[in-house]
């Protein structure tokens, strides 16, 4: 099928990188335009080549276009230099299979996977024509509907949206789909299909809620503003997770994009519980894809793309109970064939050094580690089941092994924190050197040194999780924090082996505004993406004096969402959303935090989270003891 482009070959000379919008991919799907009755743009708000390494929008993808009636096709925030000629010309976004303008599609179902894509998301709706505010949205408007992690607190940007799908795709999409079929067939308005789709289990329509608030600025009430509509929205979840959508046939890019290989999830959750972490919560109980059909899948997929990596995707790699298997399995195959094997989140132990020496090239690569905290006290304070002994040990093992890098990862601002724990960050790194002078001889050292490089990113405390109730560190605070850590480090016996970075403090307080933010943020939002703000994640375009402007312009206070701590009775402005993990449970483990109480993990016990009443996964698997 010969498509014309939607860019003119001048523009696409003029712009970096033209291969980001003419599609034609490997694996790329085209339909006839004529022969479906649905068609749905899918849409990851930042740039092509961070789009195209979302296995999430791959597993969709290939779902809808595996229906019959549906054409399923992506699309992507235009780079900056894009952005400046499709205003200037008026060109409206288009998807890259068809290059069809987005605004006469049916759908526009936007991934939401970080909050810092907010601005990109109204840039993506901008231009595409499609108005800003679902309000002033016409029947000739495709339905915006959002998913993805941040849509568990979807209230700053709910003005946006018609819809957001809340939990895991594969469940609910086809029974969507078939009442806008049946809707549009019967001549239904778009209020209309919107008051029938808010009915359904996993959807939330923002337009049928209403928020009261109190003097204070919390939440009074929140309430569906119609009989029949539900007052909470249950999570979807896919307990099968094997016998479920997968893409055989991913589309391969042009270019190199930040994840150039083929993916393999080998399971969805994780056992572990940290209490910073929002993932470990929502995507509850642990569910793990069968071994043999993920022998299966590396094979097609491998054979499919010409990938020369493939890569296992989990929360906790090493927990998979078949990962031994599946490791020989890949080994042997990937071995016969020169390709690369991928093992991120992995924790480091005998088995799994044996196998990183087995499967990467020991002497380029680097070891990482997440301690999370600098110290055992804190480290019990967020649940890390990780002590210094099991640390020391692993980096011993490593050094032994031959490696001579390893990678440090720490959180600033993590609640209780002191300076103790702090100075424990560069204690820690300036322990792993000493055990690398300790454990290789002299004559072994083939570089002579060892490098330990200690990162910080500050913590930002997230719904759904036991710290959603946690004050966050300002920025000054933060900075401080940072400061502190790098004196630590200069004072430290090994300090010339030991590098340090820190990640930017004013985005990380930001973030926590949207994480935990409630309705009232959406003219924040708008506001700034009218001052020019796009690219947000992205610290050469992040600028945060547009945001300080905002803020005062729309009244509202950053203090307000981030600086203070939540009483446990407040109503937050995510409550009406169920996650599966209750209320009562991470109130416990935020009491527990506090009390420096650690929960084991639930494949030792169970934690009573809420969570099996899903009915599977490993909350009715036989525990070991």
């Amino acid at each position: 099928m010969n498509t014309k482009l939607a860019l003119s070959d001048d523009i696409l000379m003029k712009i970096e990188k033209p291969a980001r919008y003419i599609g034609h991919e490997v694996n790329a799907v085209v339909k006839d335009k004529d022969k479906v009755d649905v068609r749905f743009a899918m849409c990851f708000p930042d740039v092509y080549e961070i789009g195209m390494s979302h296995l999430g929008i791959q597993i969709l993808y290939d779902m809808f276009n595996s229906m019959e009636d549906v054409w399923c096709e992506r699309v992507y925030s235009p780079w900056v230099d894009l952005d400046a000629i499709m205003r200037q010309e008026n060109i409206p976004l288009f998807a890259l299979e068809s290059q069809d303008p987005v605004k006469d599609f049916d759908f526009l179902g936007i991934t939401i996977q970080y909050e810092m894509c907010y601005t990109n998301i109204l840039q993506v709706l901008d231009l595409a024509q499609i108005p800003l505010l679902a309000a002033e949205r016409g029947e000739d408007c495709p339905i915006v509907i959002g998913g993805g992690p941040c849509s568990y607190n979807p209230e700053p940007i709910a003005d946006f949206f018609d819809i957001f799908y809340i939990g895991e795709g594969e469940t609910r999409y086809r029974d969507l789909i078939d009442l806008y079929k049946d809707c549009k067939k019967k001549g239904m308005t778009r209020r209309e299909f919107l008051r029938l789709a808010a009915r359904m289990p996993g959807m939330y329509v923002p337009s049928f809620y209403h928020v009261e608030y109190k003097e204070d600025g919390t939440i009074a009430s929140f309430l569906p503003t119609e009989r029949g509509i539900p007052v909470s929205v249950t999570k979807e979840i896919e307990m099968d997770v094997t016998n479920t959508y997968y893409p055989m046939k991913p589309v391969v890019p042009y270019i190199k994009v930040t994840q150039d290989r083929a993916v393999l999830e080998i399971q969805r959750g994780c056992i572990r519980g940290c209490r910073f972490c929002q993932a470990g919560q929502l995507y509850r109980p642990v569910r793990e894809r069968d071994v043999e059909t993920l022998k299966k899948y590396a094979v097609e997929m491998l054979k499919n793309t010409g990938h020369e990596e493939i890569s296992l995707s989990s929360l906790s790699t090493s927990d998979y109970t078949q990962l031994p298997e599946l490791i020989d399995f890949l080994i042997e195959e990937c071995g016969k064939k020169n390709i690369n094997i991928s093992l991120p989140s992995l924790r480091i132990d005998a088995f799994s050094l044996d196998v990183m020496s087995k499967v990467q090239d020991v002497k380029k690569s680097s070891l990482t580690f997440a301690p999370e905290a600098g110290s055992q006290r804190l480290r019990n304070v967020i649940n890390k089941g990780l002590t210094e002994e099991v640390i020391l040990n692993g980096a011993a093992l490593a050094f032994e092994g031959g490696w001579t890098r390893v990678k440090l990862y720490f959180m600033l601002g993590l609640p209780t924190e002191t300076e103790e724990d702090i100075r424990g960050i560069a204690e820690l790194s300036n322990k792993i050197a000493a055990t690398f002078f300790d454990t290789v001889p002299k004559e072994k050292r083939v570089n002579g040194k060892v490098q330990i490089v200690a990162s910080t990113s500050f913590f930002v405390p997230k719904p759904f999780t036991p710290f959603q109730w946690a004050a966050q560190c300002t920025q000054e605070e933060f900075l401080d924090k940072a400061y502190l850590t790098r004196k630590a480090i200069s004072e430290q016996l090994n300090q010339k082996s030991i590098k340090y970075n820190w990640h930017e403090a004013d985005t990380s307080v930001l973030e926590g505004v949207l994480a935990r933010g409630d309705r009232k943020l959406s003219q924040v939002i708008l506001n700034v993406y009218k001052k020019g703000g796009i690219y947000d994640a992205w610290s050469e375009y992040f600028d945060n004096e547009k945001w300080m402007q905002a803020f005062e312009e729309c009244g509202l206070s950053i203090d307000f969402y981030t600086h203070r701590e939540r009483s446990l009775d407040e109503i937050l402005p995510w409550d009406f959303i169920d996650c599966g993990v209750t209320k009562e449970f991470l109130k416990r483990e935020w009491l527990k935090a506090q009390k420096e109480e650690i929960s084991e993990n639930c494949k030792q016990k169970c934690q009573g989270c809420g969570a099996a009443r899903f009915g599977g996964g490993i909350c009715f698997e036989e525990r070991g003891n």
